[in-house]
């Protein structure tokens, strides 16, 4: 007789007890642990996967729990981490996972090492910089992983595995870039849910020898559509990304500050050219001679000056709130927290 943790999984027969070993010995990574992150990384956790790594580089606001499971509302006043929040939720779900959240932006600096060992990827990103940083990676290092994309009330989800299906980069002109984000036409929670399920279903399948979809799923829960497009004879024989002459363009390094716009929200991240060239606790003894309005909660440093906020993280990485101009927050950063 099946018994103990995972006993109704067991008794599904695509599964059963040997897919229950294999899922045991596998390492998923999940890019991002907002609301597709934190959806895909609670399902993996309670179905036993035996490793998994959350990488996000944001904190947690109270607009997000109303999608984002993981987190409560003492998460959001405090403005924890959200990778070292899941970490925690997940761990006390499931004790036995190893469970490691890593607080950085997935880019091309340290992509490679991230999914080194891992045996697949979720994407739970909110941004297509990100995804095609990641879309190069994993096409570089033969990586499979599940694409996932929500707003308003439409899910969109599609398995990649290099050397067999179309890359995201073939698929460019398939996908939506209107410039459409949560923060300007919103989302419900069932949106992010039905993509999770296909991401999580679709990693599930593959670390068990059950194959995966060639096809690009599109849910409208609201208006109860769908359509499934088989993209298999998409693939682009000469992608930068993909192909044999792949150049993969999104992993090159650039010195210098880094900025990036974050969709929707005002705010420019500022990540400063080498990591560790800043230090938190001298920065708090500096900007405490200039604001008063400056927390410290072991995780992020988080202050205002002039209507301007800035978050500050540990590797030095910077939200600036209240900015639309890269130029702008470079000045900022520059001013008030370093080179």
């Amino acid at each position: 007789m099946i018994t103990g943790r995972y006993a109704r999984q067991e008794r599904f027969a695509p599964i059963g007890q040997t897919g229950q070993r294999q899922l045991v010995t596998k390492h998923v990574v999940v890019i991002g642990a907002g609301a597709l992150g934190s959806a895909n990384a609670e399902m993996l956790v309670r179905a036993g996967i035996g490793k998994l790594t959350l990488v996000d580089r944001d904190y947690i606001e109270l607009s997000n729990l109303q999608r984002q499971q993981l987190y409560t509302e003492d998460d959001a006043r405090q403005n924890r981490t959200k990778a070292k929040a899941a970490q925690r939720r997940l761990k006390a779900i499931n004790p036995v996972v190893e469970i490691t959240g890593i607080v950085e932006e997935f880019s091309e600096e340290n992509g490679e090492k991230i999914v080194q060992d891992a045996d697949f990827v979720i994407d739970g990103t909110d941004n297509f910089q990100t995804r095609f940083v990641m879309n190069d990676v994993l096409a570089k290092h033969r990586k499979p992983w599940a694409y996932g994309g929500c707003l308003q009330s439409t899910a969109i989800a599609l398995t990649i595995i290099p050397g067999k299906t179309p890359c995201l980069q073939c698929l460019i002109d398939h996908l939506p870039q209107e410039g459409k984000t949560c923060d300007t036409v919103g989302i419900i929670s069932p949106a992010v849910q039905v993509t999770a399920a296909y991401q999580t279903t679709e990693c599930l399948k593959y670390l068990t020898d059950n194959g995966t979809s060639p096809e690009l799923v599109q849910v409208d829960i609201w208006g109860r559509s769908y359509s499934a497009i088989n993209v298999s004879r998409l693939v682009d024989p000469i992608c930068s990304s993909c192909s044999q002459s792949a150049i993969y363009p999104y992993l090159t390094k650039e010195k210098g500050l880094k900025t990036a716009m974050l969709c929707g929200r005002d705010t420019v991240q500022v990540r400063p050219g080498e990591k560790g060239s800043l230090s938190v606790s001298n920065l708090v003894k500096e900007i405490g001679n200039l604001t008063d309005k400056i927390r410290d909660n072991g995780e992020v440093l988080i202050f205002e000056i002039d209507d301007v906020r800035f978050v500050v993280f540990q590797d030095g990485r910077t939200l600036i709130h209240g900015v639309s101009d890269v130029n702008t927050a470079k000045q900022l950063y520059q001013r008030y927290i370093g080179a």
